[in-house]
């Protein structure tokens, strides 16, 4: 996935919004239509429901913003923004007031018109005390939402955002309609290309394509969909050598050798900002937590994670969740090295010899490999490793990352953040998001970037040894276009409107 270009998105709203219509970024050559997509997932729960503030893996977000619902933007494969359900957008000179101009071609699956108002009572969601949001802090600088006319809408903001459409591609800020939301909920009533034929939480998802849409001739081109969520990578594998699927996502490193050489089936390495972190909580006791933070960091051996976990496929990471295809990426800026020494010294010092750590949901087949090598080093600097169940001083999962740095930034490490694992708080930290965000220059952003990345590898809570690359595959029964997104895994979330049959 190429680095993302600010270029357009300050420049030229609107022209991404008229390019986006046009379809002449889609795809080289004419797609087919028809048929249907056997998508086999990963992440699903009994919980699973179409409130989208509550989705956190793949299998909801494929289902629910890359099928079911829109966004106001959309990133595209290449990494550039563009629009979905806005058509255009623009900003004042110090970008905090956004104005963005809603499409009058679309209409939710219950038939009803889709206006400005849907946007007002979908945002107002994530602005409920009573049931929080992962993307309330994306939205803390937004003072005001309002609606200019049926079809264009403005938001005000406390501070300068020069990424903010960047922000409201988030999948958890999809759009329901106005008055119906909570039966949109329910039942899954969007405006994407698919419509909700059946639908059982964390196992499958069958819908079928609208007649009429918006993207008509650009995307969408299955007749139906028929999602499973299937979390055993073995399970899997065989799903697709058997013929049983037609895309599989997550592959595990350890089959990616025999999916390439299989006969008939694609694999296809992605490298985008995917990665596993340890967070060490600051919300539990801990004598001389900063030492022993530091000594965590000196005693990872990240290249050893990337050959020996991920088998080469991916790249050293530096305890920073800004990743390879963020565009002020400040590479091992800062990260503290591997040093074995200096780790058993700290952690003598604070009388550390046993921790214990928490797999959180969404680690995958991967969870339990990944603490096994992480207990192995840690062995090695004489601290025991204790995988449990409950609450513990460290935490592992697994995330995939965010396309902008205040966006990756904001997301894991902000305070009050959902995926603020630890509780880490900072008030250097605070102050240099606001200052980057705000940043117009791009010559000053990238330094201030660059100090936030230095200081959060150096001082913050998360270890980030590796970036692993998405590893998943395809019968040759699937085609797609010649660039594939890595912002999520399968082609954004959104293989159901970008991949036809071949």
């Amino acid at each position: 996935m190429p680095r993302i270009s600010r270029r357009s998105l300050l420049t030229s709203g609107a022209a991404a919004g008229a390019l986006a219509a046009s379809g002449l970024a889609l795809m080289a050559g004419t797609p087919k239509t028809g048929g249907t997509l056997r998508g086999v997932l990963t992440g699903g729960t009994a919980q699973d429901s179409w409130d989208a503030r509550d989705h956190d893996s793949l299998f909801m977000m494929a289902a629910a913003h890359g099928a079911v619902f829109d966004c106001l933007t959309e990133i595209a494969a290449d990494g550039a923004l563009k629009g979905e359900l806005a058509e255009s957008w623009s900003a004042s000179e110090d970008a905090r007031l956004w104005t963005f101009d809603l499409r009058k071609d679309v209409t939710f699956h219950n038939g009803k018109p889709f206006v400005a108002e849907d946007v007002l009572e979908s945002f107002a969601l994530h602005f409920d005390p009573a049931h929080p949001s992962p993307a309330q802090p994306l939205l803390r600088d937004v003072t005001g939402i309002h609606a200019l006319g049926d079809h264009q809408v403005q938001f005000t903001l406390a501070a300068s955002n020069a990424d903010f459409p960047y922000l409201l591609a988030d999948y958890h800020l999809v759009i329901y309609p106005a008055g119906y939301v909570e039966l949109a909920m329910l039942n899954g009533i969007g405006t994407g290309l698919y419509r909700v034929q059946s639908f059982e939480p964390g196992q499958r998802l069958q819908a079928t394509r609208v007649t009429s849409h918006y993207k008509d001739g650009r995307a969408g081109f299955f007749e139906a969909l028929d999602f499973v969520n299937v979390d055993a990578p073995s399970e899997r594998l065989n799903l697709l050598l058997e013929g049983q699927a037609d895309a599989v996502a997550q592959i595990a490193p350890v089959y990616a050798t025999q999916i390439a050489q299989a006969e008939g089936i694609t694999l296809q390495q992605l490298r985008g900002n995917q990665h596993f972190s340890f967070a060490l909580d600051g919300r539990h006791s801990l004598a001389e937590a900063d030492a022993v933070q530091r000594a965590l960091k000196h005693a990872v051996d990240r290249q050893a994670f990337v050959d020996d976990l991920l088998l080469g496929y991916g790249a050293a990471g530096s305890d920073t969740p800004v990743g390879p295809s963020n565009p002020f990426y400040a590479g091992k800026l800062g990260a503290l090295a591997h040093d074995p020494e200096q780790a058993r010294h700290l952690l003598r010092a604070a009388g550390v010899d046993q921790l214990s750590l928490r797999l959180i949901g969404g680690s995958g087949g991967q969870g339990q490999a990944t603490a096994a090598v992480f207990a192995k080093q840690l062995k090695q600097v004489g601290v025991d490793i204790a995988v449990s169940a409950q609450p513990s001083q460290l935490s592992l999962s697994t995330s995939a990352g965010r396309a902008t740095e205040d966006w990756a930034m904001a997301t894991y490490l902000a305070p009050g953040a959902t995926w603020n694992r630890g509780g880490w708080e900072n008030p250097l930290f605070d102050t240099l998001l606001g200052a980057a965000r705000s940043e117009m220059d791009s010559t000053k952003r990238r330094a201030l970037y660059g100090e936030l990345q230095q200081l959060v590898a150096q001082s913050g809570n998360l270890i980030i040894p590796a970036f692993a690359d998405h590893l998943q595959a395809t019968s040759k029964a699937i085609a797609s276009p010649p660039a594939t997104g890595a912002h999520y895994a399968m082609d954004n979330a959104r293989f159901a409107e970008r991949w036809w049959r071949a």
